[in-house]
């Protein structure tokens, strides 16, 4: 799985894993526009059932300048997992510079009504380096 899912956390029983593509077909470098993919995998390798009510991103651009991005839900859902269950996503992210860095977390409340933080690691963006 390390392999597929390079970056991983697990938090309460909550295991986020994280890939991530250049998209260079979508990027326009001349114009300042990079753009990458994110595959994110959610496993509840706890013994309740949990689900996802929001996230919280920190993106940082090539330059240092960090943006923060809440809201409800991922891709339009809020996710219910059941123990021994996953949830995949795929989203993007575009920059204004041919590297940055993504991070955050989930709310995530369990059947118990309990709500909790699910930290998402930080995965570094890259685009490959242009050659002439």
């Amino acid at each position: 799985m390390k392999a597929l899912f390079p970056h991983a956390e697990t938090t309460n029983g909550v295991t986020v894993r994280v890939s991530v593509s250049y998209l260079a077909e979508q990027s326009e470098p001349g114009r300042g526009r990079w753009f990458w993919a994110y595959h994110i995998r959610l496993e509840n390798d706890g013994d309740q059932t949990v689900q996802l009510l929001t996230r919280h991103w920190v993106i940082t651009d090539g330059r240092g300048a960090r943006h923060s991005v809440e809201g409800e839900g991922v891709v339009g859902e809020q996710p219910v997992i059941a123990p021994g269950g996953s949830y995949d996503y795929v989203s993007g992210c575009p920059l204004a510079t041919s590297s940055g860095a993504m991070q955050g977390s989930f709310r995530m409340v369990g059947q118990d009504g309990a709500t909790f933080d699910v930290a998402i690691p930080r995965f570094v963006l890259s685009a490959p380096a242009v050659t002439q």
